[in-house]
């Protein structure tokens, strides 16, 4: 495995201090943020096609990997004209995926599905129409969507999310797996890490405490989340990919918010839980 660090945390910094930052550090790679969750410096619309190519540069020349992009897209928008933006958006961070292309491969996009905590019965055949249609064309293109279940969102439990991907049987269909929205849902981790992690290209992790509604995300070491555990878990079921760290709003809206400090905290916790585990960091 492999540790990468998650622009989402960084939405104030130009793409080449967050390299920078975490070249520094020691990281293996990073989750570059397409979104417009928030005016992140690397939002699609910033990025001409000259720009994306002198990010590979950049990365080229810090030795970090690009395993896959943010573009966190409400997929479920209840208007009609929503729902054209929120389907024309993801394609076009398809077709970025492409100019991103590595030595390694091309990155995956990581996206959500949006809606609310109970429409699943209501909107499953919904979603899988429009996911279908977004994945035909990641197909297309050779690229994979690292589909990301959320709490408090409609695909929320690895039951969903199996039965959503046995519904559109493609390679172009895995997961990013963030454990922290089960941890807080009060799924055991064996449990999750079993059931989802083999359809992982991509991981997230953060820190957590608490049960949905009323969790806290939090960064890496504040919590008491096994780290130690998770990564031999991950390990046992044969994930070889990146272990992405993400940082939550949550956390990004404290006051005293340092983007650099937290990756650097985030790296000490991760390295060390790594090194105490005895699993292979590639």
């Amino acid at each position: 495995m492999k540790l990468a660090y998650c622009t989402w945390g960084m939405p104030q910094l130009s793409v080449d201090e967050a390299v920078d930052c975490l070249a520094r550090l020691g990281y293996d790679g990073i989750q570059l943020t397409l979104s417009d969750a928030r005016p992140f410096t690397t939002e699609l619309s910033r990025l001409s096609f000259t720009e994306r190519k002198r990010i590979g540069k950049l990365l080229d020349d810090a030795g970090l990997e690009l395993p896959s992009l943010s573009g966190h897209t409400n997929l479920m928008a209840s208007q009609p004209e929503e729902q054209r933006k929120a389907i024309s958006r993801l394609k076009a961070m398809i077709d970025a995926c492409l100019d991103f292309a590595r030595p390694e491969g091309v990155p995956s996009l990581n996206t959500i599905v949006g809606g609310r905590e109970g429409e699943w019965e209501e909107r499953k055949a919904e979603l899988v129409d429009r996911l279908g249609e977004l994945v035909a064309y990641a197909e297309s293109c050779g690229v994979v969507i690292a589909l990301e279940p959320h709490v408090q969102q409609m695909l929320d439990t690895p039951a969903k999310t199996l039965w959503l991907l046995s519904q559109i049987p493609s390679s172009s269909l895995r997961l990013c797996f963030d454990i922290s929205h089960f941890e807080v849902l009060g799924i055991p981790m064996a449990d999750s890490v079993r059931l989802l992690a083999p359809h992982a290209v991509f991981t997230h992790v953060k820190d957590q405490r608490g049960y949905s509604p009323r969790h806290q995300f939090l960064i890496p070491g504040e919590g008491d989340f096994d780290y130690v555990s998770y990564l031999r878990e991950m390990h046992r079921v044969g994930y070889t990919g990146h272990i992405g760290v993400e940082i939550s709003f949550m956390v990004q809206d404290r006051p005293d918010y340092d983007p650099r400090d937290a990756a650097e905290r985030s790296y000490r916790v991760l390295s060390q839980a790594f090194a105490t585990a005895g699993v292979p960091r590639r």
